[in-house]
């Protein structure tokens, strides 16, 4: 089997709901029977739980995907400092190799049907001293996903990152604006602005929720729109009720 669609999911920052977003693409892929996987290459931030270390980010994707992998398959790189990825991997005296998370990708390639990939923090993020997050998306070569933090700022923080997506010859098929600020003033115009700006059609917004729940945050969103996306829009909204 070998994936026939797969999307890279960045942000205009970190804490902006790239993982949300991440895993409502998964929820509703496995709500219509698609086999789905999530891979996130560098996830920092981790804790030990009954011997295991886990990572919020990670094991979010690992709870929606309907594909279940081993670990070390889904998230190659589990740093535990909070920390910029090259910070924390030098921490622990490990060096992020882009050919070994290709491996890993083509190994979850081949066994879904779909494969949601996140970034970790931004478009621009390091990972090694000359290699960095959008150096990754390129040679990965997918269409990428831009999810917004709508507060204060978040119109330039889009439209630069769009424009380095565009400059790294990347399709950005889709963009979504995600609540953090409750209160942000003009949020709405700033959507409409974004809307007029970004070479992409808008998935829909994301509100403030008490918890990220996928269930309900796939409800504000339209993935059909999505080229190769493999569920049609009637069918979203029926599975998901």
């Amino acid at each position: 089997m070998t994936a026939s669609c797969a999307y890279f999911i960045t942000g205009t920052d970190t804490c902006v709901g790239k993982t949300l977003v991440s895993s409502t693409l998964l929820h509703v892929l496995a709500q219509n029977d698609i086999r789905a996987a999530g891979l996130k290459p560098v996830a920092a931030g981790a804790e030990l739980r009954e011997g295991v270390w886990h990572n919020e980010d990670s094991d979010a994707l690992a709870a929606e995907s309907s594909v279940k992998l081993p670990p070390e398959l889904a998230a190659p790189y589990l740093f535990k400092e909070a920390a910029a990825p090259h910070i924390a991997a030098a921490l622990e005296d490990v060096r992020i190799d882009p050919e070994h998370i290709h491996a890993c990708y083509d190994r979850i390639a081949d066994m879904a049907q779909a494969v949601i990939v996140e970034g970790c923090g931004g478009f621009r993020v390091p990972l090694t001293e000359r290699f960095d997050t959008a150096d990754l998306a390129q040679q990965m070569n997918l269409p990428v996903i831009l999810v917004v933090g709508l507060r204060l700022g978040c119109l330039n923080h889009a439209l630069l990152t769009a424009d380095a997506i565009t400059a790294r010859g990347l399709k950005l098929v889709g963009w979504i604006g995600n609540v953090v600020d409750l209160g942000m003033p003009h949020a709405m115009a700033n959507m409409e602005a974004l809307k007029a700006r970004l070479p992409a059609p808008l998935l829909g917004c994301v509100p403030r929720m008490p918890s990220a729940l996928p269930s309900v945050a796939a409800m504000h969103l339209d993935f059909s729109l999505l080229p190769g996306w493999p569920v049609k829009a009637a069918a979203q909204s029926e599975n998901l009720g």
